[in-house]
């Protein structure tokens, strides 16, 4: 009788990856995103276990929203309090924090416990072309069009 292989954390190696946004859909590139953060893309993947890469995430100020989603989609956060729920249209949000707009797609996409908080910690997003990750020697990630 065979047994289903389950990855060990001890022995998981994890690598870096860059991946450039600039004129990609926010939502593809945010799935691509969750399933490397993820484990996915690996054949050693384990459901409850951290077995993801590194993500770093550059030009997310040039991600695309398609429709008229800049103007009708808007980004929520609640306080807690009564009357506490903000609320910013995706054109606003994508001038005043581009990044955030790519790190709540991301987020919604893994799991909502402490495995996604953590597997969370391993995604970098920056606005711009330039990541103080070159120590780590990231490899590009090629998205899927």
């Amino acid at each position: 009788m065979r047994t289903t292989y389950m990855a060990k954390p001890s022995e998981l190696t994890e690598k870096w990856w860059v991946i450039d946004a600039e004129g990609q859909v926010l939502g593809r590139v945010a799935t691509e995103i969750a399933a490397i953060l993820r484990g996915k893309h690996k054949p050693t993947f384990t459901p409850h276990v951290n077995c993801g890469d590194h993500v770093i995430v550059i030009n997310a100020d040039k991600v695309v929203l398609t429709g008229k989603k800049l103007d009708q989609k808007h980004h929520q956060r609640y306080s807690g309090y009564l009357g506490g729920l903000k609320k910013v249209p995706y054109r606003r949000l994508m001038e005043t924090h581009p990044t955030r707009a790519m790190e709540t797609a991301v987020k919604g996409m893994l799991p909502h416990n402490r495995l996604g908080r953590q597997m969370m910690k391993k995604c970098r997003i920056y606005a711009g072309n330039e990541h103080p990750h070159q120590g780590q020697k990231p490899e590009p990630w090629i998205l899927q069009k």
